[in-house]
């Protein structure tokens, strides 16, 4: 080792490099009081809608927040974003923003009831609605003040009426609406809502009078206080409510609520009100309310398109900047040392050249040899896990049914059934290795192949989400790394299911010229890395070194498990 020329290049370097170092030092203050006025002006611009502003100065303020890791304001600002791509109705990306912001969470708090209920939301629009109520569920737990708690739990009433749970939904409302709530100054009094909705429920149950009463009385308290928006709804509820009853008075209420929408830009109650003025189908005015109906969607679509797109602008914009501003800083540093840094860089270059040839011809030997160990170690292991299934889990079952049958009366047919129910188990454990070491498909229905297996960890409790797994062009992929990337993701969702408790992972695959990157991201108990169970995860580690790719892990307690992949093309 101490005649290895790549020993003695080491220790010239670390000879050459022994210089003073000067600490830079950044001014945290100046950072944190820019963070906060962009920060400040972004929630101005949001309050107004003007949303592009927002998003984009939300981004700026996150950027700077995380040069001085104040972990509190960038999940807020995450909470914010996640608002945003809400109301302009991109909820699959609102999810993936929402579940970002809980990892700067450590302690249930405010914000994390607010996630939740921002998750919640974002599910409900999804039509998700079991897992839209258990959101709302723990940010109605996370919320300490009883007003704000209320706040979720009353949003679970909805989505009970879309299920056509009305009696669920009238024992919810009945039941916040007799709870008498001290308020502070300044607090929204939010009991007409539940009124309106407590009325809707006893129409959809059946209870007529019930329900015109309380719908009634809500637009009236509406009207009162000029709550235009809020009438919306109220006028809704009541179109449908007079649809089979009166159509001149479901008119006359579908027409004030798509009046109201437009005046306010409200685009999806205007979509609704007019879906209720075709289904009263007046001949004359059908038509028209068709084509209305149509263009709006068709508007709506283009828009909402066009604000996903500025904001994955937006938010590459922001990254550039933030990455040239660390450039920056760099070369600030940098020229602050350049003229005692110039003077052993050359004298590390003179060695480092010396050096180079003899260097690279071991490192292409190391690694060739490396290689050659990766491929034979991963076979290895998946040969020994295969053989420890089998010794594990069936030898001792197929000894006791030897057993059993050698010992039992084989005409009795109670004894036949038992010895056909042990065989039936151990046939169907046969099928599941099998099924884990079976070969993959790598033609054109690779990508669906991919889709089955994850869905396979799909649960109630549990949601998997994929992103732009169709968008890249697999038919170029060599197959033993279509190979290597379905194994790992399948390790990956077992480790997940072994040890995470997750309830909500995102697996999104990019593309570059050169690389296929996978960033796995889930919201699990994490652990600390030199407490990461170590098995599994070297596995993972030598299927990816043996086609040459990169694999890391990050996680830390409560902040969940995230691992970025690479493999080149």
């Amino acid at each position: 080792m101490l005649r290895s020329p790549f020993f003695c290049f080491i220790i010239l370097l670390l000879l050459f490099s022994c210089k003073e170092k000067k600490t830079i030092n950044i001014d945290t203050e100046s950072i944190r009081k820019e963070a906060l006025s962009i920060r400040n002006k972004a929630i101005e611009n949001f309050n107004k809608q003007n949303f592009n502003n927002a998003f984009r100065e939300f981004n700026k303020s996150k950027a700077l927040y995380e040069t001085i890791k104040d972990s509190t304001n960038i999940g807020y600002i995450l909470i914010q974003i996640a608002t945003i791509q809400q109301v302009n109705g991109d909820y699959y990306g609102s999810k993936e923003t929402a579940t970002e912001a809980s990892s700067y969470f450590k302690k249930k708090n405010v914000y994390t009831a607010e996630i939740n209920n921002r998750l919640g939301i974002a599910d409900k629009e999804l039509s998700q609605y079991d897992d839209a109520i258990v959101y709302y569920k723990e940010a109605a737990k996370e919320y300490i003040d009883p007003v704000f708690k209320r706040m979720p739990l009353s949003n679970i009433a909805p989505v009970y009426i879309q299920q056509k749970k009305y009696d669920k939904a009238i024992v919810l409302l009945e039941s916040l609406l007799s709870k008498k709530l001290l308020r502070k100054k300044g607090q929204r009094n939010d009991d007409v809502v539940l009124i309106d909705n407590l009325g809707y429920a006893y129409f959809k149950n059946g209870m007529d009078e019930k329900g015109l009463f309380l719908m009634n009385k809500a637009l009236k308290t509406r009207n009162e206080f000029k709550d235009t928006y809020g009438s919306i709804e109220s006028y809704l509820h009541l179109a449908d409510y007079y649809s089979k009853k009166d159509i001149k008075k479901s008119d006359e209420n579908a027409h004030a609520a798509y009046n109201a929408a437009t005046k306010l830009n409200s685009v999806d109650e205007r979509l609704e009100a007019l879906q209720i003025l075709i289904s009263n189908n007046h001949s004359s005015q059908t038509s028209k309310h068709v084509q209305k109906y149509f263009t709006l969607n068709d508007s709506i679509i283009k828009v909402r398109n066009n604000f996903k797109n500025k904001f994955a602008k937006i938010k590459y914009d922001s990254k550039k900047e933030k990455d040239e501003n660390a450039k920056l800083r760099l070369e600030k540093a940098e020229n602050q040392l350049s003229l005692q840094k110039d003077k052993y860089l050359r004298i590390v270059f003179a060695i480092a050249f010396i050096f180079l040839v003899i260097l690279i011809a071991i490192l292409i030997r190391y690694y060739r040899n490396k290689n050659r160990a990766i491929e034979f170690r991963t076979s290895y292991n998946t040969e020994t896990r295969i053989a420890k299934k089998i010794h594990d889990e069936l030898a001792n079952d197929v000894y006791h049914v030897i057993a059993f049958a050698e010992s039992q009366p084989l005409s009795m047919e109670s004894t036949k059934e038992n010895l056909l129910q042990k065989l039936d188990d151990i046939y169907g454990r046969v099928r599941g290795i099998s099924r884990e070491n079976n070969k993959i498909e790598t033609g054109i229905d690779f990508t669906n192949s991919v889709k089955e297996m994850l869905s396979a960890f799909n649960t109630s409790e549990r949601n998997i989400m994929t992103t732009n797994l169709e968008s890249i062009d697999w038919e170029i992929i060599d197959d033993i790394k279509k190979i290597t990337i379905s194994r790992v993701l399948q390790e990956l969702m077992v480790n997940m299911k072994k040890h995470s408790g997750a309830n909500l992972v995102i697996i999104k695959f990019e593309s570059d010229q050169k690389s296929i990157l996978i960033n796995y991201t889930d919201n699990g108990k994490g652990s600390e890395k030199t407490k990461m169970v170590k098995n599994g995860l070297q596995n993972m580690e030598s299927r990816i070194q043996a086609v040459k790719g990169t694999i890391d892990f990050d996680t830390e307690p409560e902040k969940g498990f995230k691992v970025k992949i690479s493999v080149p093309k």
